[in-house]
């Protein structure tokens, strides 16, 4: 688990103003689970998905995204990671591939996280922020994530990576604001899912 709890230079959770919010979450609840609960909710709630309220600028780094209290859903991925590991919590990080417009082509990442609870083992979130039509909870063990496969194109990735995918890190860092980036989404054709080494999760058959 020691890769899952490590600080990076964009889960920077050594920064001062996370590790402030950590320490503070984190000394109101006395479990695991509770303190893992309480991370994702601040940052589902307290953070503007940028799409959601079209707000600049694009954030990526953890510290970043709780300084302008906006991000992408891979930007408030990082920031979730960075709360969970600086409580001692395990995190990883998780991706879907979707529909941008519900109606198939074009298609991009949608990043969320898995958070290791010792009674249950890997439970996953999604704290891209609930809206009409989203309603992402933590209520282990039961999964209620924001988004369902619906595309013969989309997929669902068991992996749970320690650090986050380099092309979504490189999206977020490339365009200054959210409208630049909603047209230049991160996305990995289902052809180039063995070069990533990405597993998918197969709740029916896909074409690949």
């Amino acid at each position: 688990m020691e890769e899952y709890l490590q600080s990076s230079e964009i889960i920077d959770l050594q920064h001062p103003l996370v590790m402030e919010l950590a320490q503070k979450i984190g000394s109101k609840y006395q479990t695991y689970e509770e303190t893992a609960q309480a991370c994702f909710e601040w940052v589902r709630d307290e953070i503007r998905h940028s799409y959601d309220y079209q707000m600049n600028p694009v954030t990526c780094k953890a510290s970043d995204v709780l300084q302008y209290k906006t991000g992408y859903c891979y930007a408030k991925s990082h920031l979730l990671a960075a709360l969970l590991r600086a409580n001692g919590i395990p995190s990883g990080f998780c991706y879907q591939r979707l529909s941008i417009n519900d109606n198939g082509e074009p298609y991009s990442l949608h990043g969320f996280n898995a958070i290791y609870l010792p009674e249950i083992g890997w439970y996953r979130v999604d704290a891209r922020g609930n809206r009409q039509g989203v309603n992402a909870q933590f209520i282990p063990p039961k999964e209620q994530l924001a988004f369902k496969i619906q595309f013969p194109e989309e997929a669902d990735f068991q992996n749970i990576f320690a650090e986050p995918l380099e092309l979504v890190v490189e999206a977020l860092e490339a365009y200054n604001t959210w409208d630049d980036l909603l047209i230049n989404l991160p996305d990995i054709p289902l052809k180039s899912f063995k070069e990533y080494g990405i597993i998918v999760n197969k709740a029916r058959p896909m074409e690949c």
